[in-house]
């Protein structure tokens, strides 16, 4: 059962990040031609997810490889959203420091809802123009890393954003855990054994965490649906 809790964060939105992984834990192949092994099922609890969330969050990477529209899933969730007070339709948010991403992407052939941009002043003035007109909206970090907090700040400031899903990939979600920005956890681990020392996990930052830094969750629902595990955590403060 997918619950929406009150956001005790204050200042920025809600973060629950959503994936699934194989029982080796990979998310994608080595190659990255194969992204999407979850049943029928995993796609449904990715919908109801979106449901309860006012915007989606995902790496530039992730959106191209994956062709992503970041839909509602249709009329069944459109009706969910709507009987919670949420727009029809989410926030679009995509992530690229640089400003990386194909102006081309089937996300911009949709204009369902408003696209977003959290990028870095290592965008160039180029691709800054090309892409501008693509966007409703787009934060700028000051430096040339990514400045999540401030970003979810004028998330929820400006675009009322309380709850946001993050989709992926690896390297964003790597990101938002060691900024301790991840409030929920839910992972669906199905029958698959992917191998690969290249192949993606849930974070893949340049740098892990010691065993002293990991970030600590606490398991609050596990349910065997078919040959699939559907497991959901919580965040636990830091000392």
């Amino acid at each position: 059962m997918i619950q929406t809790p009150h956001s005790k964060t204050g200042t920025r939105p809600q973060v629950i990040l959503n994936m699934a992984m194989t029982a080796d834990g990979k998310t994608a192949s080595a190659n990255r031609q194969i992204h999407a092994f979850g049943s029928s099922r995993d796609q449904r609890h990715l919908y109801k997810l979106r449901s309860t969330a006012d915007a989606i969050l995902c790496g530039s990477r992730t959106v191209e490889i994956s062709r992503a529209l970041l839909d509602n899933g249709g009329n069944c969730f459109t009706r969910a959203r709507i009987s919670r007070g949420l727009a029809a339709h989410p926030l679009r948010i995509i992530v690229s420091g640089s400003g990386s991403i194909n102006p081309g992407a089937p996300i911009f052939q949709h204009s369902f809802s408003p696209i977003l941009l959290i990028t870095t002043r290592r965008i160039s003035g180029a691709k800054k123009r090309v892409l501008s007109p693509l966007f409703e909206g787009m934060f700028i970090s000051p430096g040339s890393n990514l400045d999540f907090h401030a970003a979810f700040r004028w998330l929820r400031d400006k675009w009322k954003v309380r709850r946001m899903v993050c989709e992926g990939g690896a390297e964003l979600n790597a990101a938002l855990f060691a900024s301790d920005l991840v409030d929920e956890l839910h992972l669906t681990i199905c029958p698959l054994i992917m191998g690969g020392n290249q192949a993606s996990t849930i974070a893949d930052g340049k740098n892990g965490f010691t065993l002293e830094q990991a970030k600590l969750f606490k398991m609050t629902s596990c349910r065997a649906v078919g040959e699939e595990l559907f497991t959901t955590y919580t965040r636990l403060p830091s000392d």
